[in-house]
């Protein structure tokens, strides 16, 4: 996984379907997680960590309904965008589907070039900096586009990591972040890195904030790790 590449888990019995998606996903620069059904879905959540779902409806065993009420019961993936696939049109089940925790609905035979927007579309809302969008947080302003960021109106100076870390942190304001959680989002998940260059990183990070003056916006939380504000 390379560091910061967003994830949409898949989640479709049908071979053909499932790699069609795959195909289509990966050429528009997102990493693919990919699930034949819903008990497998399940572990890929907890493994995978995605920035967005798309979830069929009809699956085996375990229906999509079922998963989707799952992924919205846990406090760590209930924030998790879910697109529902399915072939059902009727309003009843539109609102059934939306009722049950799923951000869109999506009626099938859809159109992919339609899907991919729906899926950037939910991942503007979840991970804005990985859109390219700009973040605001008092007095800091990072622009994920030119990748520049600013504080109280002056430039400041960030390696790559620490723009990645400061991203993260700018994503979600008051989130604790855990080490383990830093080093999947910001190293990458391939990639083995010892949890203390995240201090280290994290004291990069300060540093640079604080060039300027300024008061230190990062929180370390005892036995849980770091957060902003």
């Amino acid at each position: 996984m390379a560091a910061d590449q967003p994830t949409v888990l898949v989640v479709e019995d049908e071979a053909a379907q499932r790699e069609v998606l795959r195909y289509n996903l990966e050429a528009e620069g997102f990493r693919v997680a990919a699930a034949a059904n819903g008990e497998e879905a399940l572990v890929l959540m907890d493994e995978e960590a995605p920035d967005v779902v798309v979830l069929d409806w009809m699956l085996p065993n375990l229906s999509g309904i079922e998963v989707c009420r799952q992924f919205k019961t846990k406090n760590e993936t209930r924030a998790v965008p879910v697109i529902m696939l399915s072939a059902r049109s009727e309003e009843v089940d539109r609102v059934r589907g939306l009722e049950t925790g799923a951000d869109d609905y999506v009626i099938k035979p859809y159109s992919v070039r339609e899907l991919m927007a729906r899926v950037k579309a939910q991942l503007r809302r979840a991970r804005p900096a990985a859109a390219g969008l700009r973040l605001e947080y008092s007095d800091i302003t990072l622009d994920a586009e030119t990748h520049r960021v600013m504080r109280d109106g002056q430039e400041l100076k960030l390696g790559p990591t620490e723009f990645r870390l400061l991203s993260t942190f700018m994503e979600k304001p008051g989130r604790v972040w855990s080490r383990e959680q830093l080093l999947d989002r910001v190293w990458g998940r391939d990639i083995y890195v010892d949890t203390r260059t995240v201090d280290v990183h994290i004291g990069r990070l300060r540093k640079a904030l604080g060039v300027h003056g300024g008061d230190d916006p990062l929180r370390t939380v005892r036995g849980a790790g770091y957060a902003l504000g």
